[in-house]
């Protein structure tokens, strides 16, 4: 095998093209957008509910406690979804993953276009969530497996963006068609993602993984470009996955379990995935994002949609800068930022609430609660709500990814259905305290990364996981320039 091998070197052309060539850049553009169309299905599922509830209680003669169950069990189908989402991207690949989770969202918006009771109403948001659950860890995995290492943060971070973009085309469409009309518009991008995945490449990581050295170089030159060298980047990825030895070490590649990852080889990667994830949702963006409507109108708005539509207006354009910034500035730099301005927002939306309690001036309670939103919102989409998938998909190493991936979408949904659940509560038991509480876990996440998060920027995935796991064979200077 190591003469065929050698054969195969001699074979590639000495001058090579960038990486960056057109017809490669092109390729990576147009699978991205593919995999980031599961993004804005995800945004407009995380969106459906609130423009969709006064027409769904009216037309279903549904309760308030039957509409809360309708909104609420898309997070626990999530949970299931993130549970399976690693194992089923490692055993059919990525595509098909992507692919099972269109089927599990059309099937249910299908569900509620048709629904006639809460029964078929709910089964369809359970299996909707299925699908987002494993769309949130499959589409970040895949745009880092595929995007060479001076684009792999800008690209990956689109996912963040789409799913900014979904969400508020759901809140936009949802006040001026019905409710039925919006779960037709969420089948749109599942069917365009289900033709578009007929001809995009797979994975060469994951090609890799599972053996198919043939098709991880065509897979990888059609990403690349035909005039690119790419035995390199083949080299590098074989190396990392399998050692010296391609054919031997394939048959000893480890299953990973999820026990497995609290060995002393992985508990770095594993802290910092699972440490970003809680902080990310308990920082307070569900609380805010999902009753922004009710903070605007007890910090004294006389209505909140007026406060909504101003953070729609901040999202977007920061997530977009976001994306512009995060191959530059680098990970660590925006998400310090990011983590300081929504501790900044949480503590100005908590002031407004102080100041209401205490009978300040009113004026002064809506300008504290706007600012502190609008700060928090702006902050948060610029780092903290897409660079920690994208770090999830850059630091474990391939036979562990699924593992990890299932655990931090879990834990990250988990969260988000803690937060969302208690924080009623924690508002009749402390308005301002509950702010101040989310502002201090912000004020440690800025701890948390400067301490513990490695700068990704610039590398390959092959060179993050060897330098983050000690069992990996490291990947030499000379050869990791092609990735």
């Amino acid at each position: 095998m190591s003469t065929e091998w050698e054969g195969v070197e001699a074979k590639k052309p000495l001058l090579v093209a960038r990486n960056n060539s057109a017809s490669s850049i092109w390729v990576v553009v147009a699978s991205t957008t593919i995999a980031v169309a599961g993004s804005f299905v995800f945004g407009i599922s995380v969106g459906y509910s609130s423009p969709s509830q006064e027409g769904i209680m009216r037309d279903l003669h549904l309760s308030l406690a039957e509409y809360s169950v309708f909104g609420s069990i898309l997070t626990i189908g999530a949970m299931l979804g993130a549970i399976v989402s690693g194992t089923v991207a490692d055993r059919v690949g990525r595509r098909c993953a992507m692919a099972i989770s269109d089927v599990l969202c059309i099937l249910g918006y299908l569900l509620i276009v048709f629904s006639k009771n809460s029964v078929w109403l709910d089964l369809g948001r359970l299996s909707i969530g299925c699908g987002i659950g494993l769309l949130s860890y499959v589409v970040p995995v895949y745009i880092s497996e595929i995007t060479p290492k001076n684009l792999r943060g800008r690209f990956a971070a689109v996912n963040q963006f789409m799913i900014c973009c979904g969400a508020s085309l759901a809140y936009a469409l949802g006040t001026c068609i019905t409710w039925r009309t919006l779960a037709i518009v969420g089948v749109t991008p599942c069917l365009l993602q289900l033709v578009g995945l007929l001809v995009i490449p797979e994975s060469p990581r994951w090609l890799a993984k599972i053996g198919h050295s043939g098709a991880l170089e065509e897979a990888l030159q059609k990403l690349r470009g035909k005039e690119t060298d790419i035995s390199e980047e083949a080299a590098d990825i074989k190396l990392i996955i399998y050692g010296q030895d391609f054919t031997e070490q394939l048959q000893h590649l480890p299953q990973s379990k999820m026990l497995d990852l609290f060995q002393k080889d992985y508990i770095h990667a594993v802290t910092v995935g699972v440490g970003l994830m809680v902080l990310q949702q308990f920082g307070g963006v569900n609380a805010i994002c999902f009753y922004a409507s009710e903070i605007f109108v007890s910090a004294g708005f006389s209505s909140g949609n007026t406060g909504m539509l101003a953070m729609v207006a901040v999202q977007i354009p920061m997530t977009a800068l976001g994306v512009l910034l995060l191959d530059k500035a680098g990970r660590r730099p925006l998400l310090m930022v990011s983590a300081a301005g929504t501790c900044l927002g949480c503590l100005l939306v908590g002031l407004s609430f102080l100041s209401k309690e205490h009978h300040w001036a009113k004026d002064l309670n809506v300008a504290l609660a706007l600012t502190g939103i609008l700060i928090f919102s702006g902050s948060f989409s610029l780092g903290m709500g897409g660079i920690p998938w994208v770090i999830m998909s850059e630091i474990f190493p391939i036979h562990m990814k699924g593992s990890a991936g299932s655990l931090v979408t879990l834990v990250s949904w988990l969260g988000s259905w803690i937060v969302s659940y208690a924080f009623n509560f924690l508002l009749l038991w402390s308005s301002y305290g509950t702010f101040f509480m989310f502002a201090s876990i912000c004020g440690l996440t800025v701890v948390f990364v400067e301490r513990l998060v490695p700068e990704t920027k610039g590398r390959t995935l092959e060179e993050i996981q060897a330098s983050m796991n000690s069992s990996l064979t490291p990947v030499s200077s000379g050869i990791n320039r092609a990735a």
